[in-house]
């Protein structure tokens, strides 16, 4: 098998939704399909093999962040996909997760974010992203190293603009990290241009 080939496992209570992405991952050649269960406990033993693993319970958000912490204990990247409100996606990926979709996501944006996270990267649908940045309160500093960072300012740069230190330019940066999910410089753009930093 190639080493580009991402292997997912589907983690999912609903059978029919369970099903789907199943078959939806078994349509293109670049996602191998390692195990699809109704729980962690039941998928264990394919598990080991997944790089990513998608998650579909309907389990209040603090459960969902248990599990989620328990596959990234693993070594997982995570992917929740939920019906509940998005504000959800907070506890998620403050958890842990690296995405997080709707079940209203169309399957072409599924696959774009089943490798975006294979690859090591993070995603969040839209919908949740905006109200990802709005429930998390970034403040007005974190807002403006974002809008440089998305300029492409390097830490120094940032940190000689606004007279702080490159370490506390850093923190910043680990602080949004924390809030939002996004770690990445990539990651960390696409998010400020996604709401608007940019043009403040």
């Amino acid at each position: 098998m190639s080493a580009d080939v991402v292997r997912v496992a589907v983690i999912g209570d609903c059978p029919i939704f369970r099903r789907g992405l199943s078959r939806l991952i078994h349509t293109v050649p670049d996602l191998d399909l390692v195990a699809a269960a109704a729980s962690v406990e039941r998928a264990d033993g394919g598990l080991q093999h997944a790089h990513v693993v998608l998650v579909d319970l309907e389990q209040p958000a603090p459960k969902l962040a248990a599990v989620v912490g328990q596959l990234r204990n693993r070594g997982h990247a995570v992917i929740v996909v939920s019906s509940s409100p998005q504000i959800d996606a907070v506890q998620v990926i403050q958890a842990g997760a690296c995405g997080y979709l709707s079940r209203q996501t169309e399957e072409n944006e599924v696959l774009t974010a089943i490798r975006i996270v294979g690859s090591g990267r993070s995603y969040v649908c839209p919908p949740a992203s905006r109200l990802l940045t709005r429930s998390v309160h970034l403040t007005d500093r974190e807002r403006e190293i974002l809008r440089l960072l998305a300029h492409g300012a390097t830490d120094h740069e940032i940190a000689a603009q606004l007279r702080i230190s490159k370490h506390t330019v850093q923190s910043h940066l680990d602080r949004i990290g924390v809030k939002t999910g996004s770690r990445r410089r990539r990651d960390l753009t696409r998010l400020a241009i996604e709401h608007g930093f940019t043009s403040q």
